[in-house]
């Protein structure tokens, strides 16, 4: 019996999600059903020797062991939508389980063991519901099944038919939980990737707009709690429209970059650098404003000092609004209005060069 986790969607065929619509679905599960449907004839074959079954039932035993998982595979393959076509071999799948129970009549160890593999595979398949759209079938195929063999009766099992039930009890489980230990990995690297990229701008490798406000918030939570000095920093990259217009955009990806490694570079340890979006930036540094002023005006003589070998004559700049924490009942909201005017000054003044608001220069205003 197959044993092929996916991710899990919320419904059985309409919310299928799409990593799991591929059409290698079925050549995936392939090698798990034949394993699964295979070690499913040891304890069949055990019992039925005991009861010497008549040749139907060794025919049927054969077909649904031996022939069924190629069949099966085959016919997924060929289906025009081929994941639909797995699952309904994996209600198949279920429905055969359920013929074997009356063929072993109702040994107990072994329909125990085929009957709740049954039902682990579905489950562990990952899709909801499976299992229960899965039953019907099941319980079909054990009353027709019982009613051809007259409901015959003989639960007890012997050692031979016990050791025939332990491979698919161990190895079944150990596939199930190699299966999903692998799955539980995939899952935790992709998730780790997931909060890189949502940590990173994707363009100056720099601190995301969220993740940046994650952490500038921590800083100004540090300073009310804690008195912990700190700064904000909004830069703003001048005339940064017509370097577009003039150069290109792609020039002007360049520009980002070159003035986000600069940020790298000159920023201490510990400070925060995101891209709030476009062309400016935001900085968070636990320093009081005369050490973070000193930093903005190294990176903005540094801008300056930006080479770019496609374009020679491109020369920029940035104009860069500092500003204190604010009062206490105020948050990150107000910290990033009182830079935004500190800024609004560079540009006004004259544009590349710094400006520094304290909050007693923000209370007089």
């Amino acid at each position: 019996m197959p044993v092929a986790p996916v991710e899990p969607p919320s419904a059985l065929r309409e919310s299928l999600d799409p990593v799991t619509r591929l059409t290698n679905f079925p050549q995936r599960t392939y090698p798990l059903r034949v394993l699964g449907m295979s070690l499913a004839s040891l304890p069949l074959i055990a019992v039925m020797r005991e009861l010497n079954s008549p040749w139907p039932a060794w025919a049927w035993m054969i077909f649904s062991c031996f022939l069924w998982p190629h069949i099966a595979t085959v016919w997924a393959r060929r289906s025009s939508d081929p994941v639909r076509g797995e699952l309904r071999n994996f209600v198949i799948d279920s429905l055969l389980a359920g013929s074997w129970v009356p063929l072993m009549h109702f040994s107990l160890l072994p329909s125990a063991v085929l009957l709740s593999v049954a039902f682990a595979d579905k489950v562990n398949v990952g899709i909801r519901n499976l299992w229960l759209y899965s039953l019907p079938g099941q319980a079909l195929a054990l009353l027709l099944m019982g009613w051809l063999t007259g409901f015959a009766f003989q639960p007890t099992a012997s050692m031979t038919v016990v050791v025939a039930s332990l491979p698919i009890l161990v190895i079944h489980t150990l596939v199930v939980s190699v299966s999903s230990y692998r799955l539980l990995r995939k899952v935790q690297r992709q998730n780790a990737q997931l909060e890189q990229i949502s940590r990173i701008d994707a363009l100056t490798n720099l601190d995301s707009r969220g993740y940046w406000q994650q952490q500038a918030t921590r800083l100004l939570s540090d300073h009310q709690s804690q008195s912990q000095p700190a700064t904000i920093m909004l830069l703003d990259v001048d005339q940064f429209k017509a370097i577009n217009d003039r150069f290109g955009h792609a020039v002007g990806d360049d520009v980002l970059r070159g003035i986000a490694e600069l940020l790298r570079r000159h920023l201490p340890a510990g400070a925060h650098a995101g891209r709030l979006g476009g062309d400016e930036f935001a900085i968070t540094v636990a320093l009081a404003m005369v050490d973070a002023q000193i930093i903005a005006e190294n990176i903005r003589m540094a801008v300056e000092t930006l080479y770019f070998s496609k374009v020679p004559g491109l020369h920029c700049s940035v104009s860069i609004g500092l500003a204190n924490p604010p009062a206490a009942e105020l948050g990150l909201r107000e910290w990033i209005e009182a830079a935004d005017r500190a800024l609004y000054r560079a540009k006004h003044e004259g544009r590349n060069r710094t400006v520094g608001i304290s909050s007693a220069q923000e209370r007089s205003a």
